[in-house]
């Protein structure tokens, strides 16, 4: 079947992003494969990136976790936003790692554990300066508690102790300086009582890339495992950092038309040809993840990059062809893809848009089918 848009996914260049970070890391990854692996299909990416040699998974949520369990994909896995009330008797059943950014959450696992008889695998979670998750005003109350009723040890086993970079992504940048020293304090506090968890883990894709001081005992490769790099202005592009972008976003032309100068076009009317020239309606809109405010991107077709003009609609949006194009209704064209034979890259969509490559991958929607293959493929 032919679609009017797809997103063609290069599983091969996931294979050689995972082994590339596997090689510069010198520590085991785990492979994040949270919100559909980026954007780009949880269960062919994890069985991917485990083939390739990543030797853990990670995910935001219990259910991309369990998921990947019902894939019967055996390989240690870390989900890491499980609030209060979550399954824990089911992540504990399937063998899930579960973060414990809390004293609260820290209690609902021992009380899952004791329904189950089996032993929780853990891991703390330290706020070292993002702000976000992780222990952070009731430190010294929890090690207090640790240490002064070992019951616990029967129902948890601490696996992991890690916490997450602000700025891993700006190399040099003093609070990353700040976060580490405050991450080897907060871990000697617990080797002090007698808590040595297996595994630390601080570095994410940029800290993997830019700071090896950071690595530890393994590296999480979010961004960098699809080929795409974590800050373009402070670490270059995914070229220069040895990665291959798995991701391709390709459509059809539902129209083309040639209209005048001066032809007002789309919502609004904020956009206007300034010559004589022929438009054409990609089949994609923001309704499938394509920003709705991006301008200053576009498409490829027939060897040329033809900008958008107007606003993105939900379904559609309309590109400047030129006066003198080739291209006709029915023709695909790329939307974005690694940029080598001149397409938009999801870096310049982010920046079209006003955002980062992260989002422009993460949000193309399910409406858009995903497309396998082992070869990237280009307009």
């Amino acid at each position: 079947m032919e679609y009017r848009a797809q997103a063609e996914i290069d599983l091969s260049a996931i294979a050689f992003n995972v082994r590339q970070l596997i090689s510069v890391a010198d520590v085991p990854v785990m492979a994040v494969v949270k919100a559909d692996a980026y954007g780009h299909g949880l269960i062919p990416v994890a069985r991917t990136a485990v083939n390739a040699g990543a030797a853990w998974l990670g995910v935001a949520l219990l259910e991309e976790a369990l998921a990947l369990r019902t894939a019967e994909i055996t390989e240690p896995i870390l989900a890491w936003l499980v609030p209060p009330s979550s399954d824990f008797v089911r992540a504990i059943e399937h063998e899930i790692d579960l973060a414990v950014p809390s004293r609260a959450i820290f209690d609902e696992i021992r009380q899952a554990s004791r329904s189950t008889g089996k032993r929780a695998r853990i891991h703390i979670e330290l706020d070292t300066g993002m702000t976000r998750g992780g222990f952070l005003d009731e430190w010294d109350e929890f090690l207090d508690f640790l240490l002064s009723d070992v019951s616990w040890f029967s129902e948890v086993e601490v696996i992991g102790l890690f916490s997450h970079f602000a700025r891993a992504d700006e190399p040099g940048q003093g609070q990353n300086a700040r976060q580490l020293k405050r991450f080897v304090e907060m871990q000697d506090d617990l080797n002090r009582i007698g808590i040595v968890p297996t595994i630390s883990h601080l570095s994410n894709s940029a800290a993997t890339l830019a700071d090896a001081s950071s690595h530890f005992d393994l590296v999480r490769t979010g961004i960098a495992m699809y080929g795409l790099t974590p800050n373009i202005e402070h670490l270059g592009s995914s070229q220069s950092l040895g990665l291959r972008p798995a991701m391709t976003l390709r459509a059809k032309l539902h129209l083309v038309k040639t209209v005048d100068a001066g032809t007002e076009v789309g919502y609004g009317a904020v956009g206007k040809t300034t010559v004589d020239t022929r438009l054409g309606i990609v089949a994609m809109g923001y309704a499938d993840g394509i920003p709705r405010i991006a301008q200053g991107a576009g498409v490829f077709v027939h060897g040329s990059r033809a900008e958008v003009i107007g606003r993105i609609s939900m379904d559609q949006f309309v590109v400047d062809l030129g006066k003198d194009s080739p291209a006709r209704a029915g023709d695909w064209v790329t939307v974005f893809g690694p940029g080598s034979s001149g397409e938009y890259s999801a870096d310049e969509w982010g920046a079209a848009s006003q955002s980062i490559n992260y989002e422009v991958v993460t949000r193309i929607g399910s409406r858009v089918p995903r497309v396998y293959s082992t070869i990237s493929r280009s307009v």
